[in-house]
């Protein structure tokens, strides 16, 4: 059995589940969910001149928001830099 200095918890102490905290978490991945709603559909509402001058397209939109939430962004941020390659090659 090992000691425990005095300021110290178990690790059992340590994996109580506190259900408020559970709550706040599960209640801040909804807001975040719902504000990268907001974004995309913001994003949708511009006319296709407008996101091509920020090297995203529609299908692109569409693309970010039907994959994972934490790849949305980086799929966006990949497919401007690979036309922004495109376009100084030209």
């Amino acid at each position: 059995m090992a000691l425990l200095l005095s300021g110290e918890r178990p690790s059992a102490a340590a994996i109580l589940l506190n259900p408020l905290r559970l709550l706040a978490a599960w209640i801040g991945k909804v807001r975040a969910a719902n504000a990268r709603r907001q974004a995309f559909g913001d994003l949708l509402e511009l006319p296709p001149h407008r996101l091509q001058d920020m090297g995203i397209t529609r299908t692109d939109l569409f693309d970010a928001l039907a994959s994972d939430p934490a790849r949305g962004s980086r799929l966006l941020q990949d497919r401007r830099a690979r036309r922004a390659a495109v376009w100084r090659n030209l």
